[in-house]
């Protein structure tokens, strides 16, 4: 059998560029934005979303990517990058409230974190009524659809094939690479190439031909200070805020750079010991929960975090106390705060923002990227008032601070990745219409002068893209008709067999064996009225054919293929089995048999 299972690869003629090899990108959410990250791939018949998020400057239904642009029941499966609410929060929603009816993806650490800040979303959003997507419910039943998957572990479904690989921004942050009838594409979702105090950088992967490269582009051509001198600064500002008696709030997500900040700033507490009596307060009902998880998935983060939690667990911290609510929370002298939501948007960091903004000794220190239409954004510039969320004036008096610990790729991360994967085609999405502009700009200029310049897109929402490709079919030949290994401009007799994007060719009494189809034969039974007599058919059918095979008085085989039998008065039939050598045979055989039927020249022979 090692023989029989030899494989040997041909190429297949291809049939022509059609509808079939364009395959299109459509953003339905993060196109000329940052917020609601959708991405809709078709090619060859199947279609696939990838990432599912809201957009946190909106609410209700106008916080959804543009759902109502596709029907969703033709989608085949769903890929998530990441936990963040910009990626994930959309997805109860989708799987409970339309026709979606395909598989979801994402890796083990999203999916454990998912239900908690998802739900965690809910409660805070303070959102009216009409404007709720979904219930507890439908977070508890879009769970128990999500399947799980491990870095570098290749899954296929139905010809769609993918690999999840670490992408640096969050625990358990995935890019995709895809692959579809030979063509590859690569997601990076949110990514960075920057390895910090928890978590490891972006991985490469292997030996990758690309395609396309659908790629993140928050930061355009924005190149972030290094990690240890923006760590320097941040621990400085909030250090001089407390000092001088003020109430410092870091606005943060519940998990992911909320984690990288409080390792910081307890071993800064730690090694300033005229900090100690001044507290910080993570104020999270998640927080608890989020540890658990950390401590879980600890063999997700970098070398030096696994080897610190060898001693002592690394995210016991000794000088921050969580904070379930503000009942716990007594406001009185300085203190660190941080809270989500981390664009102040709504929930607790905005209330304490309202609070605090009018006394000039507090300090915000916002630590990621903010999206525009958020108080986040808003407060970057400092303006004299802010409005609270009931629409009232308040004089905005505390210091606002902006530095960056997003674990996005600036220009210099993001344009190195691309010269490494060196894609054919490059869509730049999850990013503001200035900033994707000005990268795609400085990405052209770059690639200009070489041989085949890479091609370049920013679509806005709903905008499509499509990429024209044919590339060669190749098969394997498989089977009794691989022990001989063929030279060029030898004809292949066979059967070509294609499933989910796979050629192989094979002898057709070997389709049992190497596929689920089944062989069956086809017996054919034709009758017709004869009115002569049997020795006049055997005479005439001799005279065509030569020597006929003579069963009995009433049968005769014609070429050891067709059957002629006299069935009673005036009656014949023909019998046959059904392939390309039996069927031509049988009409031969019928012609001369009408012929006979319709001549008086045979009854007068006879």
């Amino acid at each position: 059998m090692g023989i029989k299972r030899k494989a040997i690869e041909i190429e297949v003629p291809n049939e022509g560029q059609g509808q079939t090899d364009i395959l299109k990108i459509t953003p339905l959410g993060a196109g000329n934005e940052v917020g609601r990250s959708c991405i809709l791939l078709e090619f060859k018949g199947k279609t696939i979303m990838l990432d599912c998020g809201i957009h946190p400057a909106y609410t209700g239904l106008s916080s959804l990517p543009f759902f109502d642009e596709i029907d969703p029941s033709e989608i085949d499966i769903v890929l998530i990058t990441h936990f963040h609410l910009d990626h994930a929060a959309s997805l109860p929603y989708f799987l409970e409230k339309t026709t979606f009816k395909g598989r979801v993806f994402m890796t083990h650490p999203t999916k454990a974190i998912y239900k908690w800040l998802i739900s965690d979303y809910m409660k805070v959003s303070n959102v009216v009524v009409d404007d709720i997507l979904y219930d507890e419910r439908d977070i508890i039943n879009s769970c128990d659809k999500i399947e799980t998957i491990d870095y570098h572990q290749e899954v296929e479904v139905e010809g769609i094939k993918f690999t999840g690989y670490n992408a640096g921004h969050v625990i358990g942050a995935a890019m995709f690479l895809i692959e579809i009838a030979s063509i590859k594409l690569l997601y990076t979702g949110d990514y960075s190439r920057e390895e910090d105090r928890h978590l490891m950088a972006a991985e490469k992967p292997n030996n990758l031909y690309t395609d396309i490269m659908i790629c993140e582009s928050t930061y355009g051509v924005q190149s972030l200070e290094p990690r240890l001198e923006r760590e320097a600064r941040f621990t400085k500002i909030i250090k001089d805020i407390v000092q001088r008696g003020g109430r410092c709030l870091i606005p943060v997500f519940a998990l992911g750079r909320a984690q990288e900040i409080l390792l910081i700033l307890d071993e800064f507490w730690q090694e300033n010991l005229e900090l100690h009596s001044i507290p910080i307060y993570y104020a999270s009902s998640l927080a608890k929960k989020c540890m658990a998880i950390y401590q879980t998935y600890i063999n997700m983060m970098n070398a030096k975090i696994r080897k610190q939690y060898k001693v002592s667990n690394p995210f016991v911290f000794k000088h921050i106390s969580y904070l379930k609510n503000m009942e716990h929370f007594d406001d009185v002298g300085p203190c660190v705060m941080m809270a989500s939501p981390g664009m102040l948007q709504n929930g607790l960091s905005r209330e304490l923002l309202e609070m605090w903004c009018i006394d000039k000794r507090n300090g915000l220190v916002i630590p990621g990227y903010v999206v525009e239409g958020t108080m986040g954004k808003t407060i970057l510039s400092e303006p004299d008032e802010i409005v609270s969320v009931t629409g009232a004036k308040l004089p905005r008096k505390l210091s606002v601070h902006y530095i960056s610990f997003s674990a996005h790729v600036d220009y210099t991360q993001n344009s190195r990745f691309i010269e490494l994967i060196n894609p054919s085609h490059l869509i730049l999405v999850h990013g503001d219409a200035n900033e994707m502009g000005r990268l795609r700009s400085a990405l052209q200029s770059k690639y200009a002068e070489k041989e085949h310049p890479m091609q370049i897109y920013t679509p806005k929402n709903c905008e499509t893209i499509e990429l024209h490709f044919k590339g060669k079919k190749q098969a394997k030949v498989i089977g009794e008709m691989a022990k001989i290994e063929p030279k060029n401009n030898d004809r292949l007799s066979g059967v070509l067999v294609s499933k989910d994007f796979h050629y192989h060719i094979m002898d057709a009494k070997e389709l049992s064996e190497f596929t689920d189809v089944n062989t069956t034969e086809i017996i054919q039974k034709q009758k017709l009225t004869f009115h002569g007599t049997f020795s006049l058919v055997i005479f005439h059918l001799e005279q065509m054919f030569g020597e006929i095979k003579i069963i009995d008085s009433e049968t005769i085989l014609v070429f050891n293929t067709v059957t002629v039998k006299s069935i009673g008065q005036s009656q014949l039939q023909i019998e046959w089995k059904s392939d390309n050598t039996g069927d031509m045979i049988a009409d031969s055989v019928l012609a001369v048999l009408l012929q006979i039927e319709g001549s008086p020249a045979s009854v007068r022979s006879k």
